[in-house]
């Protein structure tokens, strides 16, 4: 196949387009990966051609003020040419990003989604995604949040709208379905079926397991000695004050613990105080790393929360912003991870939580069996084969 792939620039959603990409050249196919150009050097290496991505103002300010999605219409038709060019056979486009899954319709390309983190369209009776709220325990809570539905749907209806105005710029017909970004051809969502709540999943989506990648990074050892290690990993754009390191490191001082932590290459200022029983660097692999460690305390981003899991760590969330409070939520659901809320983050709450975690021996198992679950059920190899299938399936008509 000749494969289009396009995604948004944050590691979060270009990391697992990254995964697939690598995953689709190394079957054979043929990719071009139209993302930020921070990643050329990466795209590149593994294979792909690079394409950058048309970069505009998203969000309306005073003195310009836009509208809704008129980024994306620029981004679509300045995106057409490159359909044109490189002929490709599908696009996958990660659902942050409208302007490649826009120009495959303007072009008469196929294109699926990938949806790099839990599916964000809940049932009836689903807490609102991305709140924080974990899937009720009873009848009584199903009700309650049953109550929140029509507010859900209204602000998905005045997204169709938005969205629908802007492929009518375009010269598209409107779409009769809310969650626009998610095609009804074929999504998949690159996420831990364990971490997806029970429900009724149609036949154009797929859970295909987590898509992992990350840069070249290199094994950090803890310090020495027998007690559990403890991998503080914060996340690579919150937090610019590294409020979750600090408390880490400060809390974790006197347990019984072992830490490796990093800063991911955003030196803390003012400097950071490392105890004796920790160790802090500004880069490392948590491939390599996590397998080694009893436990991750993480802001809560999808990739990191993912990857902690198929190395058998459980995890303690403090979210920063985001979809990480939905993806603490889903941890605590699963019944792998300990919350944290930000408002509480402290040495001693991080600490309370890290005895918490390290003591409850169920939340290590059900990790351990996530990781064998994903052992046996590679994201990346099952993604392809979706895709692959998909493309040899008869065109409609």
């Amino acid at each position: 196949m000749r494969v289009l792939l396009g995604a948004f620039g944050d590691p979060g959603h270009a990391f697992p387009m990254l995964a697939l990409g690598s995953a689709l050249v190394a079957r054979g196919h043929e990719v071009c990966f139209q993302t930020w150009r921070r990643w050329q050097p990466d795209v590149t290496s593994a294979g792909m051609r690079f394409a950058p991505a048309p970069e505009y103002q998203v969000f309306p300010t005073r003195e310009r003020p836009l509208k809704p999605y008129e980024a994306a219409v620029l981004a679509a038709r300045e995106t057409v040419p490159l359909f044109e060019d490189f002929a490709p056979d599908i696009a996958v486009a990660d659902i942050l990003t409208p302007a490649p899954a826009l120009a495959a319709e303007l072009a008469g390309v196929p294109r699926a989604s990938l949806v790099p983190h839990v599916h964000p369209h809940g049932e009836p009776g689903h807490p609102p995604y991305s709140i924080g709220a974990r899937l009720p325990r009873t009848v009584a809570g199903a009700r309650l949040w049953r109550s929140t539905d029509g507010l859900v749907v209204k602000g998905l209806e005045q997204g169709r709208r938005e969205y629908n105005e802007c492929r009518s710029r375009l010269g598209l017909t409107p779409l009769p379905y809310v969650h626009t970004g998610l095609s009804r051809d074929l999504t998949l969502v690159a996420t831990l079926p364990q971490l997806e709540y029970p429900r009724r999943w149609p036949a154009w989506l797929n859970v295909v397991g987590p898509l992992l990648w990350e840069p070249p990074g290199e094994t950090v050892t803890p310090p020495p000695g027998s007690a559990p290690v403890v991998l503080v990993a914060p996340s690579t754009s919150q937090d610019p004050d590294h409020a979750l390191l600090r408390a880490a490191l400060s809390g974790l001082a006197r347990e019984p613990v072992r830490v490796i932590a990093t800063y991911n290459g955003r030196v803390p200022d003012p400097p950071v105080a490392v105890p004796a029983n920790a160790i802090l660097v500004p880069w490392l692999s948590y491939a390599k790393t996590m397998p080694a460690c009893d436990l991750v305390v993480l802001h809560g981003g999808h990739g990191t929360l993912a990857r902690a899991l198929v190395s058998g760590c459980p995890v303690v969330i403090c979210p920063a912003a985001g979809d990480m409070a939905e993806n603490a939520a889903r941890a605590d659901w699963a019944g792998v991870g300990v919350r944290l809320p930000r408002r509480l983050l402290s040495g001693w709450s991080l600490a309370l939580a890290v005895r918490r975690a390290l003591a409850d021996r169920g939340l290590r198992s059900r990790a351990i069996e996530m990781a064998g679950w994903a052992a046996a059920h590679a994201g990346d190899s099952a993604a392809c084969a979706a895709l692959e299938d998909w493309n040899a399936r008869p065109a409609p008509g």
